[in-house]
């Protein structure tokens, strides 16, 4: 049995992730919406499957789709989630699944009403198989008891090739309510608990004057009763490095310590996924090539079965509401210290 689905909104190349884990989980990909021609052409050359309708309505009202996945503009991405579970289909955002605490505070009310899923697909994680792996590795108990986290996320800016959305705050939502959404995730998750707070934050334009709206640089300290957990993100990926960024992700243990590097290994190792754990017994690298990537499969099953195996739907919102919050709190912290300079 399976499901089909359709995309409305394709702006970020996130998408085809999504679609593609979706199809890899059996699903069948019948329509898409997008107005902007640029975009639509290649993506309709690699998904010719897909019907490109000129009308969002044509999809939503559409009683055989089950599902509808969006990499549209931050800021329409929970408006568009709304209108989805409101016509009784379940929902697949790319992060940030929003951009301000209101949209987060409507997404949970229209969510609990109609019961439909509302999911956003923090790809850091779940479409990367160094991180499944490790999450295998301490759910097995290799490193003990989780105590802190370091999430580090550095992009390449690419300004030439962004789409002027992308430097507006309103539009993109802040540095920390966007790419940092991932190591909250994480931390939540390597954490394994969903009582956590925010305890600093900051975000700063360093290096870009000619964007001011764009923050460029940001960073968060997290607390939950057992652990911290420390995440900096930026768009300073330099351009000798082969990739858009050197992802990382450190996780301490009482018995041992678990390093990612996501991306890239600097020091020569080919490929991506590279996973060093330490314990009591040695140091060993970890191929992570073969693991499996069960998000896909276990969001069409939770679906067709109303469950929720691929991630349950409070700690899918909690992430958002500490980005969201350390977002908030960044921007206060740096009015006030302006505000005590003037």
């Amino acid at each position: 049995m399976t499901i089909r689905f359709a995309a409305i909104g394709i702006n970020h190349n996130h998408i085809f992730g999504q679609v593609d884990a979706l199809l890899d989980a059996g699903g069948t990909f019948v329509a898409f919406h997008a107005p902007e021609e640029d975009l639509a052409v290649p993506f309709q050359a690699r998904y010719p499957q897909a019907k490109r309708v000129s009308d969002p309505r044509a999809i939503l009202e559409d009683p055989t789709i089950a599902l509808v996945t969006s990499a549209g503009i931050p800021a329409d991405r929970a408006p568009l989630g709304i209108a989805v579970m409101r016509a009784g289909k379940d929902y697949l955002s790319d992060k940030p699944g929003m951009t301000t605490l209101d949209q987060l505070a409507e997404v949970r009310r229209v969510q609990a009403e109609t019961g439909r899923i509302y999911s956003i697909c923090y790809s850091e994680h779940f479409q990367t198989r160094s991180t499944v792996k490790a999450g295998e590795l301490v759910q097995a108990g290799a490193i003990g008891t989780v105590i802190n986290t370091v999430g580090l996320g550095p992009h390449r800016l690419n300004a030439p090739s962004r789409p002027g959305w992308f430097f507006e705050r309103a539009r993109y939502g802040g540095i920390l309510t966007d790419i940092a959404s991932h190591q909250f995730e994480q931390f939540l998750f390597f954490a394994g608990t969903l009582d956590v707070e925010v305890a600093s934050a900051a975000v700063a334009n360093r290096g870009n004057p000619g964007t001011p709206e764009l923050q460029d640089f940001g960073e968060a300290l997290l607390r939950s009763p057992g652990a911290t957990g420390y995440i900096r993100i930026d768009w300073f990926t330099p351009d000798g490095l082969p990739t858009w960024g050197d992802g990382r992700l450190t996780i301490l243990g009482t018995e041992g310590y678990i390093e990612l590097r996501k991306y890239v290994d600097p020091t020569g190792q080919p490929g991506a996924d590279h996973l060093i754990l330490v314990d009591g017994k040695g140091m060993q690298r970890i191929d992570c090539s073969a693991v499996e990537l069960p998000f896909g499969r276990q969001l069409v099953a939770d679906v067709l079965n109303r469950t929720e195996t691929a991630m349950t739907q409070e700690h899918c919102f909690k992430a958002m509401e500490l980005a969201l919050q350390a977002q908030e709190m960044a921007e206060a912290s740096d009015a006030t210290f302006l505000r005590r300079r003037i």
